[in-house]
């Protein structure tokens, strides 16, 4: 068996922490072992204790009232002092072998697209701790649901999936919030979208001067032509399900476990 992982990522307050816990939750309910790694300096844990805790190493509210920085900059700080300190998550995880591992990351993208930090931890884990992993990228439903939003998120999505070199899941949070609202037709072109159709609408509602950045920006979303988007109900079990179906696909989990037994051929006069 192999240990694989999932690393959630996105902006703050798309529901990253409330999606771990769901598939912890899914995962015990199934008779499943994963661990819950936190690695958000300032994150509580919420339903379930973590396995492992970025906090005992250092603390955000320690880095702050020490070093006298603000929160992006004492985050910038944590991250590279578990980058200089990578021995403690070697300690700490060495000890679950054949695992998975749920990562929670926090939600300051500037930790991948500004910084190599997410990058350089993303290398340890898969190339020295012969983790195998994959991103689920989560991105707040109730905010993209419109076409520029969308645009943004996409790209979003986009630089995450190129900066971190992982197979990826881009997943759209918090759709028991929307989906009374919009119809399952409109939510569908968002989650299978056609960025030139989309292009077209956005263009009907903006000034023409933007027109020309509006059809560039699309065109590149469509040249890339990797961005979907799971729904995700964090409440719903099959919503769960669906997703952590998505990742163990990807990650090769199914294929990472022993043979079970056969069971007993049961009488067909049984029946």
């Amino acid at each position: 068996m192999s240990r694989v992982g999932v690393l959630v990522l996105g902006p703050a307050g798309v529901g990253k922490t409330t999606f771990c816990n769901s598939l912890v939750n899914h995962m015990q309910q199934n008779s499943r072992r994963c661990n819950l790694i936190n690695l958000d300096p300032a994150a509580e844990p919420k339903d379930y204790e973590f396995t492992i805790d970025i906090k005992d190493l250092i603390s955000l509210e320690d880095c702050m009232d020490e070093m006298n920085l603000g929160p992006n900059g004492g985050l910038i700080y944590c991250f590279e002092y578990l980058l200089e300190n990578l021995d403690w998550l070697d300690e700490e995880i060495g000890d679950y072998n054949d695992e998975f591992f749920i990562i929670d990351l926090p939600g300051q993208i500037e930790l991948y697209n500004h910084y190599n930090l997410i990058p350089r931890l993303v290398n340890y884990l898969k190339y020295q701790l012969n983790i195998n992993l994959c991103v689920s990228y989560l991105l707040e439903s109730s905010f993209v649901i419109d076409d520029s939003k969308f645009f943004s998120g996409c790209l979003s999505a986009m630089s995450a999936m190129i900066l971190l070199e992982l197979p990826h899941i881009n997943i759209l949070s918090k759709v028991d919030l929307v989906k009374n609202e919009y119809s399952k037709k409109k939510l569908k072109k968002y989650l299978n979208p056609d960025p030139l159709i989309l292009n077209s609408d956005l263009n009907k509602n903006t000034n023409p001067r933007y027109h020309n950045l509006n059809n560039r920006i699309s065109n590149l979303v469509d040249d890339f032509g990797m961005v979907q988007f799971l729904p995700l109900e964090a409440g719903n079990p099959d919503s769960v399900r669906v997703i952590l179906s998505y990742i163990d696909d990807i990650t090769q989990w199914s294929e990472g476990q022993e043979p079970k037994e056969p069971k007993d051929q049961i009488d067909i006069d049984e029946l």
